[in-house]
């Protein structure tokens, strides 16, 4: 237990996002995304990852922000049961009326989570330490029928502010589940994603 209480996270999880939503608006910016595009590069390689499983299953987007991948789903004519998580109250109230689908304020720590086909996470443990991000994607995956997809920034754990891994440390966490492991790297600096697929 003393571990777990010196790994707290360095930042206030609420305020780093209401900080940015007052400054930007509801915009890619105001998620503390760098912008719009590399918002958008990770929704492509997330959708490349599990396009095979998507069609007319349920997704639970844990951390969803502003809704933005549901958005992007549309334009892409995907026809899917989509739920979304936030821990701000209010970008949970800007998702529900920009998508007008199930927003839900969770803390995905904390607080039950329902079941789903697929969990996706972008951007969302960006900010926590080691053990929530563990933990984290232990209890997405549980929660997940076919599997948990989710990007991390890439790199040695060596910033004051941001949860850096190197993908090899995921993988090995991840070896305790039943799934096949598949990792994308290259499509921007410093991020990975990884699918973790029950088999």
């Amino acid at each position: 237990m003393a571990s777990i209480l010196i790994d707290m996270p360095r930042i206030n999880n609420t305020k780093f996002y209401t900080t940015a939503l007052k400054k930007y608006g509801s915009t890619a910016q105001g998620l503390n995304w760098h912008d719009a595009y590399s918002q958008t590069k990770r929704f492509e390689v997330i959708y490349d990852l599990i396009k095979a499983d998507l069609t007319h299953r349920s997704v639970i987007d844990a951390g969803c922000g502003f809704g933005d991948f549901y958005l992007y789903l549309q334009k892409r004519h995907c026809q899917v049961t989509y739920k979304g998580y936030d821990i701000v109250d209010e970008v949970v109230e800007i998702a529900q009326q920009r998508t007008s689908q199930d927003i839900k304020h969770r803390d995905i720590l904390t607080d039950p989570l329902e079941v789903a086909d697929i969990y996706i996470a972008s951007g969302s443990m960006n900010i926590l330490n080691r053990f929530e991000t563990y933990l984290f994607i232990e209890r997405c995956f549980a929660h997940s029928n076919i599997g948990f997809v989710f990007n991390l920034p890439y790199g040695k754990n060596e910033s004051a502010h941001f949860n850096y891994f190197l993908p090899q440390e995921i993988n090995h966490f991840a070896q305790k589940f039943p799934c096949e492991i598949s990792l994308v790297t290259g499509y921007l600096p410093h991020d990975f994603t990884l699918f973790l697929k029950r088999i």
